[in-house]
């Protein structure tokens, strides 16, 4: 079985909609897709009614925030209309409105021709994020291509045009997706910008309910694989993988990265039952 666990569409800050998203799992030989856009669930039903050969994991990929610093969570079979979780989703996704228009102010006074509504356009529905400001920097010419964008000189954590935005404490996001029955990985706690996050910090999370660490994924080495494989037995925790992949941002990578049968099975085991 072959299940990637992290995946990306036009929801959030994808270049594929959710229904091609799922033919080209299908293409890629895939049993298995976790949709996880960004603080939404919104392509689920699209993804759903094309899923075909392929299942679909309900899921999404929740903004944290630790000791001043981003961190991802990727939540599974969650009830996203439960009040709670509902009601931060909600705040999330607004205050993403106004960081990214906060950004595109503060290019702007670094001379970059990018506007709102460039961006806006980009996003369409989709929440809004970075991926949508860095294409717009691109077709105004700012920039040779949308990765350019995640530096230090421009939108990266801590760079010139970078402002912060609400997000939530991961102990809160897992006592929020678990409260509305699902289950919660750390994602790529060992891939760029995420490679602060120590041992102790996992550990505090795995004893409030965290249920898996994302080992295989495309920006983590072999050594922080094998790393964090000794560090899931060691907390019991499903070490899982994921493409993150992005459509065209990514290079197509849907099915380069997996989580196999045992993990996978092992992940739907802790999906809290109700009481």
């Amino acid at each position: 079985m072959r299940a990637d666990l992290h995946v990306h569409s036009t929801a959030s800050d994808g270049t594929d909609p959710p229904a091609e998203v799922m033919r080209r799992a299908a293409r890629a030989g895939l049993d298995v897709v976790a949709l996880t856009d960004h603080d939404t669930v919104a392509g689920h039903a699209e993804a759903r009614a094309a899923a075909g050969p392929v299942a679909l994991l309900p899921g999404m990929e929740l903004s944290c925030r630790l000791d001043g610093r981003s961190l991802h969570m990727l939540a599974y079979l969650f009830d996203a209309d439960q009040p709670e979780l509902a009601a931060e989703l909600a705040r999330i996704r607004d205050d993403r409105v106004l960081r990214a228009r906060a950004m595109v102010d503060k290019l702007a006074g670094l001379g970059v021709d990018v506007s709102w509504g460039q961006v806006a356009a980009i996003a369409g529905q989709a929440v809004v994020g970075r991926p949508h400001i860095a294409r717009a920097m691109a077709d105004s010419g700012a920039i040779a291509s949308p990765r350019e964008a995640f530096t230090r000189d421009w939108i990266a954590d801590g760079g010139r045009a970078y402002v912060g935005r609400y997000a939530l404490d991961p102990v809160r996001a897992i006592d929020l997706v678990r409260a509305a029955g699902g289950v919660t990985v750390l994602a790529h706690p060992r891939a760029g910008r995420d490679t602060w996050v120590t041992n102790e910090q996992i550990t505090r999370l795995a004893a409030v309910g965290l249920a898996g660490l994302e080992v295989f994924h495309p920006d983590q080495s072999e050594a922080e694989r094998a790393r964090l494989i000794a560090l899931a037995h060691d907390l019991a925790l499903v070490p899982t993988g994921g493409s993150d992949d992005h459509g065209s941002l990514t290079d197509y990578r849907l099915g380069g990265e997996t989580t196999s049968a045992e993990a996978y099975q092992d992940l739907l085991s802790r999906v809290p039952r109700p009481a």
